[in-house]
């Protein structure tokens, strides 16, 4: 099987991506389990090499590809595109890592109380309460690790890795996922308008998703053109609302062996979803709609990627 994540197929690529996500996440537990050990690494090990799809340091990875990357990375010799490529994949999982530090403590008994995540136990039923809390604390500190460790084989100034920090953590923070998890919480047993609900979701789904396409440009050099930069914010914005949308139609539609998780929570909690409001078939509309505009404003700017493409109509189309 090929695994290069330069392959324009997206079966390939997705499947690149996640070998070499996987085996950066892999190495990482090793080094908590040598230095620490105990149960806290071992639940945040368990949160990370589940079965994901690994999108978000996928879409980091496209977002740097569709910008040519390579230029001011690895030294821009032979061989400095996939040196570069890899060095962007020691630092793209850390935004896998604050995505499933987010999952742990979404599905805590606290927020939105579910036992079955990615096909197996969330962590706190694998584990238990107080070490799932715990493991995604560590998962905070980890991300925030697996970034600065992997920018620094990076050929970039200063001034541009900090703001690829800037721009992960102002998305997982109380104005992108963190705050969307806030808004969602108040929002049970209340009938959202849907330009509510989509605020909502442009928070707790969508910051982080758009964050992982402008860090991929980001990544790609000093001299990217800042309309590519807002092209991939607006490409990242729409497909990061198209995905959640996509997961209420799931989620209305789908099975727990299908899904990996359990179906109908939402509809439990009282909260409004895509699919309350508008329908399944108005929904799925919705998304579409939203990953063809998301398409639109690459082309708007000049950015030929297929991959991207491809990604965003596999965000609308997923099985699970």
């Amino acid at each position: 099987m090929k695994t290069s994540i330069a392959d324009p197929g997206l079966d390939a690529y997705l499947s690149g991506a996640r070998t070499r996500v996987d085996a950066v996440l892999a190495r990482w537990g090793e080094r908590a389990d040598a230095f620490w050990g105990g149960r806290v690494p071992a639940a945040a090990r368990y949160s990370l090499l589940g079965s994901g799809k690994r999108l978000r340091p996928t879409l980091v990875f496209a977002a740097y590809d569709a910008l040519g990357g390579g230029g001011g990375v690895g030294g821009g010799g032979a061989g400095g595109e996939e040196e570069g490529r890899w060095a962007v994949a020691e630092f793209a999982p850390a935004v896998e890592v604050v995505h499933a530090y987010s999952l742990v403590h979404d599905d805590l008994p606290c927020m939105d109380d579910d036992d079955l995540r990615r096909g197996r136990p969330t962590t706190h039923r694998a584990f238990d309460v107080a070490t799932a809390t715990r493991a995604g604390f560590h998962m905070v500190a980890l991300a925030a690790r697996v970034l600065a460790s992997g920018m620094a084989a990076l050929e970039l100034t200063p001034e541009r890795r900090r703001a690829i920090a800037l721009e992960l953590f102002r998305a997982a923070g109380a104005g992108g996922m963190i705050g969307g998890q806030v808004l969602d919480l108040d929002a049970e047993g209340r009938r959202l308008p849907v330009p509510e609900l989509a605020n909502v979701h442009r928070r707790k789904t969508g910051a982080l998703i758009a964050a992982s396409c402008v860090i991929g440009g980001l990544a790609a050099g000093e001299v990217v053109p800042p309309a590519h930069l807002d092209a991939l914010r607006a490409y990242g914005e729409a497909i990061g609302l198209a995905f959640q949308i996509a997961d209420d139609v799931l989620d209305a539609t789908g099975t727990s062996a299908q899904l990996g998780k359990t179906p109908g929570k939402d509809a439990a909690h009282a909260k409004s979803t895509f699919v309350t409001l508008l329908g399944v078939g108005a929904a799925r509309a919705e998304a579409e709609r939203l990953a063809a505009q998301a398409v639109d404003r690459l082309r708007e700017a000049g950015l030929v990627s297929p991959v991207l493409v491809a990604l965003a109509h596999y965000i609308v189309t997923r099985p699970n």
